[in-house]
């Protein structure tokens, strides 16, 4: 008995059904993919993550992110300016150390001049102590460059007579790798600069 011939025309429409669902099908899982792809970016873009301390991955909003490097800005700009200018003869060389990790050469070459100009020999010679009072440093941001002004107050204690001074620095910030304990808060200062000094007048 022979096997009877199927109607070309239902075999056509078969085939073109067939092809079509194939084409729907990969339509739509493409344009799931580019979906799915798009609001991953976007995602992306909008997060950041971070290492906790117990080694869970914790994701931080740009926004979130932005503040936290104003915190952590203001805090590098803290503490190397306390390393830098409060000194005396006992401590001055670990504290330049350590402020010197916080900057690029801007900072070596205004150690150097200092050097130079004998200024850490007359802190040794007559036991000088440069006490840092007060620290305000202001952050401008341009085209994602950040730019600082700091105002620092500090005495210089000469034993019988103590002289009080303003001292305003600029200078500009940039990103690189934490180095705990050498660099924590993973900013360099770059451009450093001593804008201006001036002697301020105590009041009795």
């Amino acid at each position: 008995m022979k096997t009877p011939y199927k109607n070309i025309t239902s075999v056509l429409k078969l085939n073109r059904i067939i092809v079509l669902s194939v084409i729907v099908c990969s339509l739509a899982s493409s344009s799931f993919s580019l979906w799915m792809a798009y609001n991953t970016n976007e995602k992306a873009l909008n997060n950041a993550f971070a290492i906790n301390t117990d080694g869970s991955v914790i994701p931080l909003k740009l926004v979130t992110q932005k503040a936290n490097f104003q915190v952590e800005a203001l805090a590098h700009l803290e503490l190397f300016h306390r390393y830098f200018y409060n000194i005396d003869a006992s401590n001055y060389e670990i504290n330049l150390e350590k402020a010197l990790w916080l900057g690029n050469s801007s900072v070596d070459n205004i150690y150097r001049q200092k050097k130079s100009d004998g200024v850490y020999n007359r802190l040794l010679q007559y036991s000088l102590v440069q006490k840092v009072l007060q620290i305000e440093s202001q952050l401008k941001e341009e085209h994602g460059a950040y730019t600082f002004t700091t105002t620092t107050s500090f005495e210089i204690n000469r034993g019988t007579i103590v002289d009080s001074y303003e001292l305003i620095t600029t200078g500009s910030l940039i990103v690189v790798n934490r180095n705990f304990p050498n660099n924590p808060h993973g900013l360099l200062i770059t451009d450093y600069f001593e804008s201006s000094l001036k002697k301020i007048n105590n009041e009795n």
